[in-house]
């Protein structure tokens, strides 16, 4: 019974509509005792419905994700149950049917990143017992275990612990693995006229192409050099295999196509890294593939094959002595007209995708984002051969421009197409190098010209209001979008009407490409850091701007349409960082789009991307009108962000989170209203804090609480609360630099005899820490603490402080603290402000601290030759940028965690803004105290620098400033 109601709650974890409760069942079933082999055993089981058993295996990777090991890799689950997982889990990904096995497949992965090899060395013997001569079926279970595993070697740097691991697979593995490969061909032949069979050792085949792309990722392989003529002659025949019985009817790729796709990414493969022993075997590769090239359809279930041919003559390309073959005229010109120009040209289904499927249309299209498609392809290959013979490629490629545009000119109404091979041709031989994110392309073809070619054959595409084709429009906005950069800041002055005009196009991907290319040109700037768009010349538009571009978002309010296109959400955020205040006027218009927008899409989040530059753009927002308006900001976001944490939609808490802090810092009042005084207590609950997306920005939150609120948090006795989430926090190697920050908020906030209560024990866990597991950044942290507690004289604390709470920790404990991490650590610090906090906490030692005058005197010479060797490379704090620094969300990870909002960015605090020349600093606070204390500090480094004369003379240049 129990069991049923799990598999239930499983399979309603899928609808949206059951989300939320069935989860609430499946946390309160995680706390069972066994509950990843309860997850295992409805997988294993045909009695439950196949939407509970994918819900199951889908559960399980997450689980095991979340719970394996900590981040120290200790097990987090019961030792029986991480042996009895082992023990199970391959038999059962290889019975389960494919969907579920790509699913464990994932479990397999994080299990091997944790334990294999060293904690799992029976895995590779298991997999080979397990192989057969001939059962397809239980044959591709083991191989697609094989492949989850070894795939992780491919985006790792080379290391010896990892060539150890991938020589322990191949002495086991290698073997069985090429007589599988021999086996399977002989099979393969034997049923070549059985259709399922045929299928099936297909499938096989495939598996193994993606294995041995695994195998040979990081080195080549013996056992593959040393069978390199027999490995190439099965790669060939099957490249050039042809069987009609795999050949399938609908537009989806089919077994020969991903086999044959797969034999080339080994070839890739080979061609770049193998060269000395596969160089010898290419020729017979060349001829395949420009066959297969040259009369292959042009149906979409060929692209991934294309791209995957093309991508390996790109390869060869860069080989010298099979570059020269294409080096004359003759020869260019049939590789162009033959493989470059058919792959390049819009084709009949990319057209119904640009109609039925826009968005789809602009994300495989949008430069770096259509590595598979077969104009990516061609136009890499295109350049790679311009790169070897420019002057050869461009004079061919130009003639067929000019070829394709005269072909317009005679109908420009039927002959559209010709237009648009022929610009995308030129972009493509005039582009040099890669195309950069923030500046487009960067190096251009010396023997063209961009701007003439824009103005004599694209610019009147975006001036016409009619009679021109979308794509074409399209084109032309890309072309002044890629070639940004090669554009003045005066020519820009001209272009950017142009693309605002695209904005009210009735086209979905003309206005969401006008979008792209505006905020992309918003974003630029020159080497002098002066942008291509003046914010002067944008404020005029700016309230239409934004109107514009919120209706076109909000244009269909289901949840799920409303957020498709994160391209126009990520325009209104460059509009507001570049406008800045400039949106103040239009706040009520602005505020009331941003609400209705969250509202909507926090009922089904289902765009990482839309949401984070939603959020994003919301955050610059408060940025530039909290400060003046926070009353209406505060009380216009109050209720929809309350609904959000009410609701507990994760992956929206930690940006509201942020957004909090934003809003609290920005108010100007300096005091805690009383809305953000009910916040507290919730925030302190210990639950909110279990998730780790949480953590940065409760942690940034409560930190601008305690700033405003610290009296008010004695008289309701919640320090100690705080503290126990410092203690939560610094157990683990994840959360401690958290911990620390929280930790120097009580410090510098709550008064010296109110942390004095709770200071011994805080030291007893850091000294704990710093015993048992420190880590580097554990340390910098404590040290940079120390020394923002020593640097506090005036506060009321100070390194005299910090001795007394140490030593009742333990007698004695504080000298050996400093002697063995403290001073050698402090030279250690990075960062400028870190430093900074050094030097001002060794200056005051040297003047104010008793202890160091009278008990530790050595301490005292040590203190001040740690100080001096700091001043060698004074620290130099950058000037105040309130420049807002972009990132490619392409890189960053999304999903239900912490993304940092770059717009509300907090900037490290200067506690001491007034000291910015520390040597003039230093000096004047040695010379101040030693006339306050009669000469003092004169005679103590006379008599504890005895030793150090040269430490002697620097300091008594700084004392006689």
């Amino acid at each position: 019974m129990e069991m049923q109601r799990l598999a239930s709650a499983l399979e309603a974890s899928l609808d949206p509509a059951q989300n939320k409760k069935a989860e609430t069942v499946l946390l309160e079933k995680q706390r069972e005792s066994g509950f990843s082999l309860s997850l295992l055993e409805i997988v294993a089981s045909d009695s439950y419905s196949p939407t509970a058993r994918l819900a199951s295996a889908l559960y399980f990777k997450n689980y095991i994700r979340r719970n394996w090991t900590d981040e120290d890799g200790n097990y987090k689950l019961p030792e029986t149950e991480v042996v009895a997982i082992k023990r199970e889990l391959i038999g059962l990904m290889i019975r389960v049917p494919a969907n579920i096995q790509y699913q464990l497949g994932d479990a397999v992965g994080v299990i091997a990143d944790s334990d294999f090899w060293r904690r799992w060395d029976t895995l590779v013997d298991d997999l080979v017992s397990r192989l057969t001569p001939d059962d397809a079926r239980i044959n591709n279970g083991v191989l697609q275990v094989a492949h989850s595993i070894f795939k992780r070697w491919r985006p790792l740097y080379r290391s010896d612990e990892l060539f150890t691991e991938i020589n322990h697979v191949l002495g086991k593995f290698g073997d069985p693995f090429v007589q599988l490969l021999g086996n399977t061909d002989r099979l393969i032949e034997q049923n070549k006229d059985n259709k399922a069979m045929l299928s099936q050792f297909f499938s096989t085949l495939n598996l193994m192409m993606k294995l041995l792309y695994d195998l040979s990722v990081q080195d080549l392989p013996p056992i593959f050099e040393d069978n390199m003529q027999s490995l190439t002659s099965l790669l060939h025949k099957y490249l050039v295999y042809d069987n009609p019985l795999l050949h399938t009817d609908s537009d989806e790729a089919g077994p020969l196509e991903f086999v044959k796709s797969g034999i080339f990414e080994v070839l890739v493969l080979y061609a770049q890294k193998y060269e000395d022993a596969f160089g010898p075997f290419v020729e017979q590769f060349i001829g395949s593939s420009w066959n297969l090239l040259t009369t292959i359809g042009l149906d979409t279930k060929y692209d991934i094959l294309v791209s995957k041919a093309l991508q390996f003559l790109t390869s060869v390309t860069r080989m010298s002595q099979h570059a020269r073959a294409f080096n004359n005229e003759e020869t260019m010109s049939q590789v162009i007209e033959r493989v470059v120009l058919p792959n390049l040209s819009l084709r009949d289904s990319d057209m119904e995708i640009f109609e039925d499927e826009p968005i789809e249309f602009i994300r495989r299209d949008l430069e770096g984002s259509d590595s598979d498609t077969r104009r990516r392809a061609a136009t890499d290959f295109l350049q790679q051969l311009l790169a070897q013979f420019q002057r050869l490629v461009t004079d061919i490629v130009l003639r067929y421009v000019n070829h394709y545009l005269s072909d317009y000119s005679k109908n420009p109404s039927a002959n559209w197409k010709a237009k648009d091979t022929a610009v995308y041709l030129y972009s493509s031989i005039a582009a040099k190098g890669a195309v950069t994110t923030s500046q487009g392309v960067k190096s251009v073809n010396e023997l063209v010209n961009v701007l003439e070619f824009f103005q004599a054959n694209i610019a009147k595409d975006l001036m016409l209001d009619s009679d021109v084709e979308p794509i074409l429009q399209v084109d032309a906005i890309k072309y002044l979008y890629t070639f940004r950069s090669q554009i003045t800041r005066e020519q820009w002055h001209d272009a950017f009407p142009l693309v605002v005009k695209q904005l009210g196009s009735s086209d979905y991907v003309v206005y969401t490409y006008a979008a792209i290319a505006l905020e992309r040109v918003l974003a630029l700037t020159d080497d002098s850091k002066q942008p291509a768009i003046s914010p002067a010349d944008v404020k005029p538009l700016s309230a239409q701007l934004l109107q514009h571009l919120f209706q076109l978002i909000e244009g269909n309010p289901e949840p799920a349409k409303l957020q498709e296109n994160e391209f126009l959400m990520r325009c209104v955020m460059r509009v507001l960082i570049v406008i800045r205040d400039g949106v103040v006027p239009v706040t009520d218009s602005v505020l009331a789009h941003f609400v209705k927008i969250t509202q909507i899409i926090s009922s089904n989040p289902a765009n990482p991307r839309f949401y984070y530059y939603h959020f994003e753009a919301l955050g610059a927002f408060i940025r530039f009108v909290a400060p003046s308006r926070p009353e209406k900001l505060e009380n216009g976001l109050y209720p929809v962000f309350g609904s959000i944490l009410q609701n507990d939609v994760q992956e929206f808490v930690p940006y509201v989170f942020q957004l909090f802090a934003a809003l609290l810092e920005a108010n100007p009042s300096g005091t805690l209203t009383a809305y953000y005084a009910s916040l507290i207590q919730p925030i302190l609950s210990p639950e909110l804090w279990t998730s780790k997306g949480n953590i940065p920005a409760l942690v940034r939150l409560l930190s601008s609480l305690i700033t405003r609120g610290a009296s008010q948090m004695v008289e309701n006795n919640q320090l100690q609360a705080i503290l126990a989430i410092f203690q939560s926090l610094i157990t683990t190697r994840a959360n401690e630099i958290y911990g620390f920050e929280l930790l120097e908020s009580v410090v510098a906030n709550f008064t010296p005899s109110t942390i004095g209560v709770y200071f011994t024990t805080i030291l007893q866990l850091l000294f704990t820490r710093l015993q048992n597991s420190k880590t580097d950044a554990f340390t910098s942290r404590f040290v940079r603490l120390y020394h923002f507690v020593s640097a506090r004289v005036g506060s009321g604390l100070g390194a005299d402080w910090f001795i007394k709470h140490a030593n009742q920790v333990q007698d004695g404990v504080y000298v050996q603290l400093y002697l063995s991490i403290i001073l050698p650590d402090t030279q250690k610090l990075v960062r400028p402000l870190d430093r900074k906090i050094a030097v001002i906490s060794l200056c005051k030692t040297l003047t104010n601290s008793a202890a160091f005058a009278e008990k530790y005197k050595k301490g005292w010479g040590y203190t001040c030759e740690a100080l001096l060797k700091l001043l060698e490379n004074p620290p130099m704090l950058a000037t105040t940028d309130d420049a807002i620094v972009d990132h490619d969300v392409d890189d960053m990870s999304f999903g239900v965690g912490f993304t940092q909002l770059q717009t509300i960015k907090r900037p490290a605090r200067d506690y001491w803004p007034e000291v910015t020349d520390v040597k003039s600093w230093v000096g004047q606070q040695l010379q101040e105290a030693n006339a306050r204390q009669g000469g003092k500090i004169k005679n103590f480094a006379e008599e504890r620098l005895s030793q150090s004369p040269q430490a002697l003379q620097v300091l008594s240049m700084y004392m006689s400033r």
